[in-house]
């Protein structure tokens, strides 16, 4: 935090330990970009060489900080998920992530604002979910029928772990959307999936390996689903753990219905100290809160340490508050078409220190073994750097897409 917002935390009487009675209604604390950047990236821990440490106990102490790392399907250069942990494990391996899934079962797939590996020690948060689905359906899987779901349940039960393509014999049916699958099996292990009756115990690339999540887990059934309070209580930690600095529309990221109950959260804490209410440099009305320790903390970013991040890094995915902390939007332009790309087809931002300075568009050639840049983008501070500056900045990041394609091209 810079010294200025410091002292204005100090003046506001909010934190300070010999302030006995806190205001009915906190007024709400300045606080600069840079502080809430850097606020940020300590909570991504992106600000340290390696925070996590090393191998698979690494992976699931990272899931378990960040609360969730997504999973997508692209695959131009390695997919997110790999990538995400490799931004915060440099000697991160594959095969860390698979034992972590799959022996460890320190961490398990689930629905969150997308597909996600979640840590396990949160499961219960989304019991209610997965029970609501087995009520109600699930609106992507209505056209599901109860015997197809009986089929691959018995083939599950009776044969162990699978994968669709060890199911050999299903009549193909027409699709009823885009992403839908001609497979009637296929359909039926994801509703599954999310009624929480099925579990995916191994992944490769794509590829899914369902089993039964009782067995999985060594459970004879499922965990106590958390209340609706407590699911709140758990958004509103996990954002302030990954995040630093929340607002409503961080912690319920495509989830607007829990909003009103976080809220209750948020104010019973601020009227017991525990939060302060900030406001954001630039962010209007829009409210945020932080943890007065959180804001206490001098936080310091080393100016030469670089990142080439996943456009779903959890620093990126919310475009949005991206915009609003580093005055950067990222052009996600996969499904634009190609003379209207700015950025190129699978753009990654580049963060030096504490700035976004480019945006390199990169495929990955497996077969020649090399990484290919496609077009390289400055942005931000990047785009208005000159001379020495600029040249610097370059050599940073070439330093950088070193590692980073030895990652790509790596077990």
């Amino acid at each position: 935090m810079d010294p200025a917002d410091r002292l204005r935390l100090r003046t506001h009487g909010r934190i300070s330990h010999d302030c006995a009675v806190m205001p009915a209604v906190p007024t709400p604390i300045p606080l600069s970009k840079t502080a809430a950047r850097r606020l940020w990236l300590r909570a991504q821990r992106l600000d340290s060489e390696a925070p996590f440490g090393t191998g698979p106990e690494a992976v699931a102490a990272a899931v378990a900080h960040l609360g969730y790392v997504q999973i997508d399907t692209i695959n131009v250069i390695e997919r997110c998920h790999h990538h995400i942990l490799f931004s915060r494990i440099p000697a991160y391996r594959r095969a860390d992530l698979r034992q972590a899934q799959s022996a460890d079962k320190t961490v398990f797939e689930y629905w969150t604002h997308a597909l996600a590996y979640v840590p396990s020690q949160d499961f219960r948060y989304f019991v209610p979910a997965m029970r609501r689905y087995r009520r109600e359906g699930h609106r992507w899987l209505q056209t599901v029928k109860p015997e197809d779901s009986r089929k691959v349940l018995r083939l599950i039960r009776q044969g162990g772990a699978l994968t669709i393509r060890d199911i050999d014999d299903d009549v193909l049916r027409e699709k009823d959307h885009a992403w839908a699958s001609r497979k009637p099996s296929k359909r039926a292990l994801q509703l599954g999936f999310y009624e929480g009756v099925l579990t995916v115990s191994g992944r490769d690339g794509m590829l899914k390996t369902y089993d039964l999540t009782t067995r999985h887990f060594g459970w004879d059934r499922l965990p106590k689903g958390a209340t609706e309070r407590e699911i709140a209580a758990y958004l509103l930690d996990r954002g302030l753990r990954a995040q630093g600095i929340v607002s409503l529309d961080s912690l319920c990221h495509l989830d607007a219905q829990r909003k009103a109950d976080v809220r209750r959260i948020i104010e019973s804490r601020v009227r017991r100290g525990e939060l302060v209410p900030v406001a954001l440099e630039g962010a209007g009305k829009q409210e945020h809160w932080a943890m007065p320790a959180a804001l206490e903390e001098p936080v310091e970013i080393d100016p030469a340490r670089v990142h080439i991040l996943s456009p779903f890094d959890p620093l990126i995915i919310q475009r949005k508050r991206t915009k609003a902390i580093f005055d950067y939007t990222h052009l996600f332009e996969a499904y634009v078409p190609k003379e209207k790309r700015q950025l190129g087809y699978f753009a990654l931002p580049v963060l030096v220190g504490e700035e976004i300075v480019a945006a390199l568009d990169l495929k990955t050639d497996r077969q020649n073994g090399k990484l290919l840049m496609q077009k390289w983008s400055w942005v931000g501070t990047g785009r208005a750097a000159r001379g020495a500056v600029r040249k610097d900045l370059k050599r940073q990041i070439e330093d950088e897409l070193h590692r980073f394609q030895r990652f790509q091209l790596g077990d």
